[in-house]
């Protein structure tokens, strides 16, 4: 678990409209959860990022978003690009910086992708990706088969590629369950990995064979920080949804 205070980073310190959600939601979260970050120094205090977290509950952005503030840095997702356009959310999406997706071709989305990675280079801007794209199906809750947006981009703009995994949220909230704010304070623990070795594949062109292994690589990672947490082995085949009839539905990244 860290054990000090991580070193801030300019984006962090510096007055923005992070500051009043901090001071306003910080405290209700640590209220419901009770964060434990494991090498949270891992986490680049300065500079863009691609950080790649597993996903099996609706409470897990609040869990992730909280985490990286704690570790100095201003959390930012990847939304659709519909939820720009709701009143009042749309406006705090673009005050804190949100990365907007959108439904398109293959073709616009990989143009988007080179155009999100550009901005968080020159930025230095990190963007937090679920790489399975929506919560797992998994039935026993491990990181299912990934989608390769987070890799995608990554390889163009040369962006580390980061796994993170945690651990507790499914006390507070079931995934597709009831809410369970009691007892309070529930125990979930956090750890961040090394960057993910994408040297392999940053001269592939963008093959899709060559993403698609470049996930798996990734999913790999994911999956061995969370049987660090969870204290037992991981599955030897991550659950494939469209073997098992289930639809992805949820995805923000191709």
């Amino acid at each position: 678990m860290t054990a000090r205070r991580l070193r801030a980073s300019q984006e962090k310190t510096r007055p923005s409209f992070y500051w009043f959600l901090a001071a306003t939601a910080a405290p209700l979260i640590s209220l419901v959860l009770k964060l434990e970050i494991e090498d949270g120094d891992k986490l680049p205090r300065e500079g863009p990022y691609v950080l790649a977290p597993n996903h099996y509950s609706e409470l897990d952005p609040l869990a992730v978003a909280l985490s990286v503030w704690k570790m100095g840095r201003a959390p930012r997702f990847m939304a659709k690009e519909s939820l720009f356009r709701v009143p009042v959310l749309g406006w705090i999406l673009r005050m804190t910086g949100m990365v907007p997706v959108a439904r398109a071709s293959s073709a616009a989305a990989a143009r988007q992708t080179l155009d999100n990675a550009q901005m968080l280079a020159d930025l230095g801007r990190g963007v937090i990706v679920y790489p399975e794209g929506t919560l797992t199906r998994d039935p026993d809750l491990w990181p299912m088969r990934g989608k390769t947006g987070a890799v995608r981009l990554a390889l163009a703009g040369d962006i580390p590629l980061i796994p993170m995994a945690h651990w507790g949220v499914q006390q507070v909230l079931p995934r597709y369950g009831k809410l369970k704010l009691w007892p309070l304070r529930r125990r979930v623990r956090l750890v961040v990995g090394d960057p993910v070795d994408l040297s392999s594949f940053r001269d592939s062109g963008g093959k899709p064979a060559d993403l698609i292994a470049a996930t798996d690589v990734v999913m790999a990672d994911v999956s061995a920080l969370l049987s660090r947490l969870r204290d037992e082995p991981a599955p030897p085949e991550r659950w494939n949804p469209s073997a098992h009839g289930q639809k992805e539905t949820g995805r923000l990244e191709p």
